[in-house]
């Protein structure tokens, strides 16, 4: 801070033109309490300008000298050289990731972070290779890659409780990034009152997100760059007549995809047989392509532009050898003792008998009743044992659902029965009122 007394002629004042230094060329007093200024900036434009008493705290004399100079030390330079070469790494190494990381990357995880997911700007996709294929070392390089070209900073995963500390292990052992796992105790310490808010890089549980709406409040507060969901499956919905049934996972899904630019699924079984349940689960991706219900023959669409399957048989090593062995399945033929084959013979004459029945039913219940009979042939297969015991088990079923409905049928019965009496009570009692009844 100087005194208005020490601007002078020729002198330099920073804070007269914002953080640029000017040289003052003239000084006129105005009073005791204001000085008008003519200076030139370093363009040589002149300027003027009145300053009182209460300018003077933002007012400094600087040092007549060079806007630039080369005389700082080497050493600083070449740190600062070095710091601005690995910000633009991403510019002569497409794939940093892949060379700073402590992994060896299959083709087909190369392929998926590279080719299928990194080129999409926005990111919105679905990771549904089969279980052993390297989903989380793929979600790894995206990670990493997108740091490394600072195309994303805040980054959350949500994934089953059980599998945060894997998540969390994995990461900083093989990726060198470090994440904080999400918990009630954290929350509760947290200096701003939102953890979600003050984490950069972020775990959490799948569950405990979607069953507390106090969190999913501060979580709507906020804003991420990237968003993995691991076991993405979980966030179902399905349909109820026209009525979508959502769950709280997939209203999680929903917030979730709200509040990122970069949403990624992840998933081996991303179809459960239903197309109507498939495409309601895609909607978390892509909310207006995926906008109504299902209608056979008209809503079929092609998701390759935002999902990627690969299964076990299709995935080679660099040499293109298979990376699972072939599997190979054979029939095992043996002969059933009498008793074997007359138990097996009894519960196919059952099973095709209750399927008779279960056709006259509903399409519904009928394919529910035709499921579970299926499933008795295949107990039948494993042992008589397990055959035993699941008709034993439905048995019981069975005759607890008689008991109900019998309960139910003598509920009607009394009911029927009291209605006749009070009836016929009424008509008596109308049959016996007097003549001169209205004149009572």
């Amino acid at each position: 801070m100087i005194k208005l007394e020490d601007i002078k002629k020729d002198a330099q004042v920073l804070g007269i033109q914002g953080n640029e230094i000017v040289r003052i060329v003239q000084v006129e007093p105005v009073g005791d309490s204001a000085i008008t200024v003519y200076y030139k900036d370093n363009q040589g434009r002149l300027g003027e300008q009145m300053l009182f008493r209460s300018d003077e705290a933002r007012l400094e004399l600087a040092q007549a000298g060079r806007p630039w100079a080369f005389d700082a030390p080497g050493e600083d330079f070449k740190l600062g050289l070095e710091a601005y070469r690995i910000s633009q790494a991403a510019l002569f190494d497409p794939m940093m990731a892949v060379h700073t990381s402590n992994v060896e990357p299959l083709p087909h995880q190369i392929s998926a972070v590279y080719e299928a997911m990194l080129p999409r700007q926005p990111l919105r996709f679905v990771l549904a290779d089969d279980p052993g294929a390297g989903k989380t070392i793929m979600a790894g390089l995206l990670i990493r890659e997108l740091l490394m070209r600072a195309d994303a900073k805040r980054i959350l995963i949500v994934s089953p409780g059980g599998l945060t500390e894997q998540w969390q292990d994995e990461l900083l052992e093989k990726f060198g990034v470090q994440f904080e796992i999400f918990s009630r105790e954290k929350q509760e310490q947290c200096a701003s009152g939102n953890y979600f808010d003050e984490q950069n890089q972020l775990l959490c549980r799948l569950d405990q997100l979607s069953r507390n709406e106090e969190y999913q409040e501060k979580l709507k507060n906020t804003e991420w760059d990237l968003i993995i969901v691991d076991e993405a499956h979980k966030l179902s919905a399905n349909y109820f007549g026209n009525k979508v049934n959502k769950t709280k996972r997939f209203l999680l899904g929903e917030l979730l995809g709200s509040i990122t630019r970069h949403f990624l699924l992840m998933t081996a079984t991303p179809h459960n047989g239903k197309e109507e349940d498939f495409q309601i689960w895609l909607s978390l991706l892509d909310g207006d392509r995926f906008y109504g219900k299902f209608r056979e023959g008209a809503h079929k669409v092609d998701v390759s532009d935002m999902m990627r399957r690969i299964v076990k048989e299709e995935l080679l090593k660099f040499d293109g050898t298979p990376l699972f062995p072939e599997r190979r399945a054979y029939s095992a033929n043996y002969d059933l003792s009498d008793a074997e084959a007359a138990l097996y013979a009894q519960v196919t004459d059952y099973v095709r008998n209750e399927m008779n029945r279960a056709d006259n039913l509903d399409g519904k219940r009928r394919g529910t009743v035709g499921f579970a009979l299926t499933q008795l042939q295949r107990r039948l297969a494993s042992s008589p044992e397990a055959i035993y015991q699941s008709l034993k088990r439905r048995r019981k079923r069975l005759e607890s659902r008689l008991d109900e409905m019998k309960l139910v049928a003598r509920g009607h019965s009394v009911q029927k029965g009291v209605a006749e009496t009070l009836g016929e009570y009424t008509v008596k009692r109308q049959i016996d009122l007097p003549d001169n009844f209205d004149e009572l």
